[in-house]
């Protein structure tokens, strides 16, 4: 190989390190979660505390009795911002990044929904309260479950938004989807690789935002541009990246820790969109007494961006 040769090759290999370390910077940042709180108007703010040795990040607003909603992948507190401001007329509204999300830290372990629950227990108590009511969509949901099963003190009422805790039945799951089946859930599996999300996402994570959004809406105009850049920058990070697998990788213990925790005894409301309807319609009566489940039509898995007139009415209706 001749010295001009050699001289090609570390051009191209250099301009090609430049072109990754640029598709992997995060980008500008977005609006703050401080800007982003004041936007919905009210007393809304947000807030951080130290609880189960992590730090979580919170918006708060409204009065009355406390109303905890936990998020789920691949978004953050953001996405109850629409029926936030609904709510808050009869309740302390207190939305959490989980552990790893957003403005939450990322420490290395924690993901499985036991110790989430219990940062969210603790949160509940260090904000003064001793009960509250809780809802939560995705993993959210999970971490809902669990903390209603592990703190059943804690929770008055519980509304799981189109999933629900893991057992089991995850181990079904296939990575091949059936004939005329809309979309399976590859990244179950794909959350599960260690190292090589981060690779593949950091820097490019509105790619990832997108094609969720695309697949599981039904208005895709449901989540806009706007919105999707908000949840895009908080998984921008290769620490985003990891914590969020996190929630996934820890399904095993989950699936372990479910084993534990009996049927839930206060009242439980399902909401789901499509076939999580059925499911939740199917699969909550074996796991609490008191269960009620209603379909949110025309909508997509994001049901409080997509229906969120819908899901207040069905949250206010429950809660009281």
């Amino acid at each position: 190989m001749d010295r001009r040769t050699m001289l090609s090759l570390g051009a191209a290999t250099a301009a090609l390190a430049m072109t990754g370390e640029a598709a992997a910077s995060p980008g500008p940042r977005g609006p703050s979660d401080a800007a982003l709180a004041r936007s919905l108007g009210g007393d809304f703010r947000s807030a951080h505390a130290e609880v189960n040795g992590t730090r979580l990040h919170y918006v708060i607003g409204g009065s009355g009795a406390p109303l905890v909603l936990l998020p789920g992948w691949p978004q953050t507190w953001w996405e109850f911002h629409k029926i936030m401001p609904a709510l808050a007329r009869r309740h302390t509204v207190i939305a959490v990044d989980l552990r790893g999300m957003g403005g939450s830290a990322k420490p290395a372990g924690g993901y499985d929904k036991k110790t989430m629950a219990t940062d969210i227990h603790e949160l509940i108590r260090k904000l003064g309260h001793q009960r509250a009511d809780v809802a939560g969509h995705d993993i959210g949901a999970m971490v809902a479950q669990s903390l209603a099963a592990f703190f059943p003190a804690t929770v008055r009422k519980l509304a799981l938004l189109d999933v629900a805790h893991p057992d089991e039945d995850l181990y079904q799951l296939t990575l091949i989807p059936r004939p005329g089946q809309p979309f399976f859930p590859w990244w179950f599996a794909f959350n599960q690789a260690q190292g090589l999300p981060e690779q593949l996402i950091a820097g490019r994570s509105r790619v990832l935002i997108d094609h969720f959004c695309d697949m599981l809406l039904v208005n895709r105009a449901a989540i806009n541009d706007r919105d999707r850049a908000i949840y895009a920058h908080a998984y921008a990070t290769p620490e985003a990246v990891r914590a969020g697998n996190g929630w996934y990788q820890g399904f095993t213990q989950d699936i372990v820790d479910e084993k534990s925790h009996g049927k839930l005894a206060m009242p439980v409301l399902g909401l789901g969109a499509g076939p999580n309807y059925w499911f939740l319609a199917d699969h909550l009566p074996r796991k609490a007494t008191d269960v009620r489940v209603v379909e949110i039509k025309d909508s997509g898995h994001y049901v409080a961006e997509e229906q969120p007139a819908a899901v207040t009415a069905e949250l206010e209706r429950f809660f009281g």
